[in-house]
């Protein structure tokens, strides 16, 4: 039975490897043919970016198209949450999330499609916006995905959620859609959650890496309260600048004398607002401050160093208690773990159209933060896998490192591009994923 047997499953084996591969290649064709309309939607995007909160547009543009391929549709989630819902048989919940908002940064690509756009914060200051991280080529790949998961409906069996989420930037939109009862409004509660982000590594690269995959974040303000005077006379004063920049750089003492060598912690101060005039004093200094770490004790290491240095420039400068420094706590995200077994599930249906040595799993977390999976970490089942997908273009990767530079460009600088082969191939990578998890 055992001569018999053995040639009889092999066959069966190799029949259904030639089926996947045959499947693999129409996914891969059904992208590409969709690549022009999805370049352009992107592009669109890029030019018309929206601060968080504020993706009014945007949102409107992902309801419009998730609409018309069929799709539940659910507004207004945390006021500019999407939620698209198709319910496709028994099976499991997959929730494939996208974020929308952009950067408060001014683009200096130079790109035909860069944007030019300006708006107005909602603490005050107009600003120059672009997408310097990437959110445009994640909604342009959450459309693309919706386009062939609905084609191939047939294919699987399960519910497939999609999510466009507000105001990943300041860590508040996920976190805001589920405070806004989004699983009460009809959006199915998944038993897999899944995201992609754009990376500045080659076209053709995916990092998907298991455990700790970034850290958990908190954004604060730091409000220093002085005396105002005129510029000539600082004895008659007290200056909120002077204990501003102070508190810049005793913060970092925190980071290398409180923390422990061998953990890893950050403290960034992003802005720095006082004053207007030359020749005055200003009454108030504004430190914007992220922090990131990965155990709560670090956390609250850098939250008591903050409030210590705080008070000790208070005292040094003989404040009066009602004008020692105010801390207000703006958002919080905890560190993103990929889960294991999902994450090499992933990995396996992705090998079959990228290189296996071009799918990296073995990078260290990196000390930027996330909100995605906020989505789900209140919830019973918080299995989720985040996905770094390269979007750099391979000839600038080459001239950076013989530059000495491990990235061209990075996330956050008004020089951060997406090259547009990667759209297409994102899409696939979306795709490819949610196959693997709706299998039985």
């Amino acid at each position: 039975m055992k001569k018999i047997a053995t040639p009889f499953f092999t066959a069966i084996i190799l029949a259904s490897s030639v089926l996947q591969a045959q499947y693999n290649k129409q996914i891969k064709q059904m992208a590409y043919a969709d690549s022009s309309r999805l370049v352009e939607i992107f592009k669109d995007l890029h030019q018309n970016p929206e601060l968080a909160f504020m993706e009014t547009r945007t949102s409107g543009i992902v309801a419009k198209e998730l609409k018309a391929l069929g799709y539940e549709v659910i507004t207004g989630i945390a006021k500019t949450g999407v939620a698209g819902i198709l319910k496709n048989g028994n099976g499991p919940v997959v929730m494939y999330r996208a974020d929308m908002d952009c950067n408060s940064v001014k683009e200096i690509t130079a790109l035909s499609y860069a944007s030019t756009k300006t708006m107005k914060k909602e603490d005050g200051p107009e600003v120059p916006v672009m997408h310097a991280c990437g959110h445009d080529a994640h909604i342009t790949w959450l459309l693309g995905v919706a386009k062939i998961m609905m084609a191939q409906k047939s294919q699987w069996k399960g519910t497939l959620v999609f999510i466009a989420q507000p105001a990943e930037e300041v860590m508040l939109g996920a976190e805001a859609m589920v405070n806004d009862k989004m699983y009460e409004k009809g959006v199915p509660v998944p038993d897999y959650l899944l995201g992609m982000h754009t990376w500045p590594i080659p076209v053709g690269t995916v990092y998907n890496g298991i455990g700790e995959r970034m850290a958990g974040s908190d954004q604060l303000d730091v409000t220093f309260y002085g005396v105002g005077g005129h510029g000539s006379s600082p004895h008659l004063a007290k200056d909120p600048i002077v204990m501003g920049s102070y508190a810049v750089t005793q913060y970092q003492a925190i980071i290398s004398r409180s923390i422990a060598p061998q953990d890893a912690a950050v403290l960034s101060v992003g802005a720095f607002q006082s004053g207007i005039e030359n020749n005055v004093i200003p009454p108030s200094a504004l430190l914007k401050i992220s922090l990131r770490w990965f155990n709560e004790k670090d956390r609250n290491t850098l939250l008591d160093g903050i409030k210590r240095v705080n008070e000790g420039i208070a005292i040094a400068n003989n404040l009066p208690k009602e004008l020692y420094p105010s801390i207000r706590m703006k958002s919080r995200v905890f560190p993103l773990v990929n889960d294991t077994a999902m994450a090499r599930r992933i990995n396996s249906s992705l090998a079959t159209f990228v290189a296996p040595e071009n799918i990296i799993v073995n990078t260290p977390a990196i000390m930027a933060s996330e909100d995605f999976h906020h989505l789900v970490i209140g919830n019973k089942k918080t299995v989720y896998d985040f996905i770094m997908v390269g979007t750099a273009n391979g000839e600038l990767v080459a001239k950076a490192a013989q530059e000495g530079k491990k990235y061209p460009f990075f996330n956050h600088n008004g020089n951060y591009q997406v090259d547009l082969a990667t759209i297409p191939l994102g899409t696939v990578i979306g795709v490819t994923a949610l196959f693997e998890l709706f299998k039985k």
